[in-house]
């Protein structure tokens, strides 16, 4: 219905629009700005069935935000004794996006229902009485013994997993939700695989929860064109742009050596490095696959970085060969490893060409990949590599290897993951796990 009347509105021509609105009063024109339910799309509102969780999964820019920030002000504005919990990953975000944000509360709600923000209580009043708290998913025992009727937590995926922190938040803040005739709870995010997100999109099998998928694309409307284009042209055709445009909840291989929730498990923020390696997987010929190149360090806590994914795609043999030198001099290497199997004499001959002192070591993969890859997956495992920042095309090579030796594509050839491979094996498996090495 809401579609209709925005339809029929947006079709009146200028002139016919402007006279229509120049009849109504300034309340009026007020009141037509804060009316959610004509501008809004139908995925932004409640669903009409009866639900307990309602979870938006969607891409960035979907409009996730807004449509927690009205259903807030919507409830607020329906129940005066309404207990409304507002869980962000943590305070500052809480408060930057889902309150003060530009979708947010404040910027939703029309003058006369502005709610009063008391920073220092983290307690929002709407006119009627209405409460909204916020809190930390990050601080779960935060979460321990207040009562609510509503919630909306954001972001859900990106809660704090270690020490399975972003499920007790999520279960202490079910525990409490107890309050009034129909407790709800509303969950905005963009999917990650992560052990919290599946429970909720598993619990759809029992009724309580409604999901809502969607796509940035969606909300092209009020979306800056740049925007789309960069992020399309960044991640359009990976796994991740499914992920991150299409609000998709990817699904991991069966029986594969690294998991998507793995990986996430293993985001980690920067830090002085003492040690660089660039890992190489060189293409077979000139007009062959993509040709791998991963740059990793390791800290002085012992811990792996992933820190670059340099990989140039059907490169001539002077691209690639100038793209490790390149990565080589960006990230002060100490070693560039590169596979041997293609022509040892050839890959030498070429990265020198291009840079005559890299520090070049050439390895020889005399086992298979899933051989090379299994012992390096158990760093992961064993929590001693992170990943410092996302790598789209990388983390879906390294999640399309299983242990029976099949690689499921992208691609002919995991490439990136070959390399990075060959990078953390001389970075931390040392001579116990490191390829045999040609002498020149």
């Amino acid at each position: 219905m809401q579609e209709t009347r925005l339809a029929w509105l947006m079709s009146l021509g200028e002139q016919e629009r402007t006279l229509m609105l120049g009849t109504l009063s300034d309340g009026e024109r007020e009141e037509l700005k804060h009316h959610w339910e004509l501008w809004a799309r139908p995925q932004q509102l409640p669903p009409k069935d009866d639900w307990r969780i309602w979870l938006i999964c969607a891409g960035r820019g979907f409009g996730k935000t807004r449509a927690g920030a009205e259903w807030v002000r919507a409830v607020a504005r329906r129940d005066p004794n309404a207990r409304i919990a507002l869980v962000g990953a943590s305070l500052s975000e809480a408060r930057s996006v889902m309150v003060e944000g530009e979708s947010g509360i404040m910027a939703c709600c029309p003058p006369r229902f502005r709610p009063t923000f008391e920073p220092s209580l983290r307690k929002l009043t709407f006119p009627n009485g209405a409460v909204a708290t916020l809190f930390s998913a990050a601080e779960p025992e935060s979460l321990r013994g207040p009562q609510t009727s509503h919630a909306w937590c954001d972001e859900i995926a990106k809660w704090e997993t270690a020490g399975n922190r972003a499920e007790k938040a999520w279960d202490n803040l079910m525990l409490g939700l107890r309050l009034g005739e129909n407790p709800r709870v509303l969950a905005t995010t963009t999917p990650r695989a992560v052990p919290l997100m599946q429970r909720i999109v598993d619990g759809r099998a029992g009724g309580q929860t409604a999901m809502v998928t969607g796509r940035s694309r969606e909300n092209a409307a009020n979306l800056p064109s740049r925007f789309l284009r960069d992020i399309e042209a960044t991640l359009g055709g990976s796994a991740l742009g499914r992920q991150e445009l299409d609000g998709e909840l990817l699904t991991d291989v069966e029986g594969a050596l690294w998991t998507r929730t793995l990986l996430e498990q293993c985001r980690g923020k920067s830090a002085p490095l003492s040690r660089v390696v660039v890992g190489v997987d060189p293409p077979a010929s000139s007009n062959g696959d993509a040709c791998g190149i991963v740059v990793v360090g390791v800290g002085e806590d012992g811990l792996a970085r992933v820190v670059a994914d340099c990989s140039v795609t059907k490169p001539s043999p002077e691209r690639w060969a100038r793209a490790v030198a390149n990565a080589a001099a960006n990230w002060n290497a100490d070693r560039v490893v590169a596979e041997a199997n293609q022509g040892g004499a050839m890959v030498e001959s070429v990265l020198r060409a291009a840079e005559v002192n890299l520090p070049i070591r050439l390895v020889h993969a005399s086992r298979g990949k899933v051989a090379r890859a299994e012992p390096v997956a158990a760093l992961y495992e064993a929590g001693r590599v992170f990943h410092v920042g996302t790598f789209p095309e990388l983390e879906d090579e390294m999640c399309a290897l299983d242990m029976g030796g099949e690689y499921h594509g992208p691609g002919r050839s995991p490439d990136r993951a070959d390399a990075l491979v060959w990078a953390l094996t001389e970075l931390m498996l040392g001579a116990r796990g490191r390829p045999r090495v040609w002498a020149q």
